[in-house]
């Protein structure tokens, strides 16, 4: 069987339909929304693709309408895309987002799973990048062969022993460095991380359609292009 692993897409459509693998389950990790302009066609996709889905803090956001604070740097572009998904998408996209799992323990293939946006203590806000030990301490009573996470946007898959831990890294906006769309393939038990080259400037071109403002496209073309969080 063959697996595609994907989270972090962040409304960025041109990022998704760029990874054109071919799969017979697909696993999401959260966070479909926010910081991208196009959270339609990406939802619907997941809706549509998904075996196994799970919310993010974005998606947790947009679905129960928490008030964005202005803030700068990332929170800046999170508020106002946040605006303006809640202007586009229809009460059943809503519904689909605030019914998503904050987990899901399952077996595919053979191998169990376990999913979930940020990590066991602390499912949709803990950050922890690729540090073994921390990792060890968080999934003690996990009962799963391949434990899925997102949250970081940083592309990593640490052999911890009893757990294979694997990080997509994100579809929409890495920030490790490498402005490629991020994801992962499991294919017999084997993992592998991969990314895509997408059309940024359609991106960018979809936030300023949407009305968002020049100085949060700007920091989101700063991000997209360098694959990095800016400093601000």
């Amino acid at each position: 069987m063959r697996i595609l692993v994907l989270a972090d897409i962040h409304a960025n459509w041109p990022a998704l339909s760029s990874i054109r693998e071919s799969f017979d389950a697909c696993l999401f990790i959260g966070d479909l929304v926010e910081y991208g302009a196009e959270p339609i066609p990406c939802i619907d996709w997941i809706r549509k693709n998904a075996k196994y889905a799970i919310k993010g803090n974005h998606d947790h956001s947009v679905s129960q309408r928490v008030h964005a604070s202005e803030g700068r740097g990332l929170r800046r572009l999170a508020s106002v895309t946040r605006e303006h998904h809640l202007q586009i998408l229809s009460p059943s996209h809503l519904k689909y987002l605030s019914r998503l799992p904050v987990t899901q323990t399952f077996k595919l293939d053979g191998i169990r799973f376990h999913l979930v946006h940020a990590t066991p203590r602390d499912p949709m806000d803990e950050y922890l990048s690729d540090q073994s030990e921390p990792w060890r301490a968080r999934l003690a009573g996990i009962e799963a062969d391949i434990v899925c996470v997102g949250h970081t946007h940083l592309q990593f898959h640490l052999d911890l022993g009893e757990w294979q831990l694997l990080n997509p890294g994100s579809v929409g906006q890495p920030r490790d460095g490498d402005f490629r769309a991020a994801y992962a393939i499991i294919e017999n038990g084997r993992i592998e991380l991969k990314r895509v080259k997408y059309d940024i400037d359609a991106t960018l071109l979809g936030l300023k359609n949407a009305g968002i403002p020049q100085d949060a496209i700007d920091l989101a073309e700063v991000v997209l292009r360098t694959g990095g969080r800016p400093l601000m």
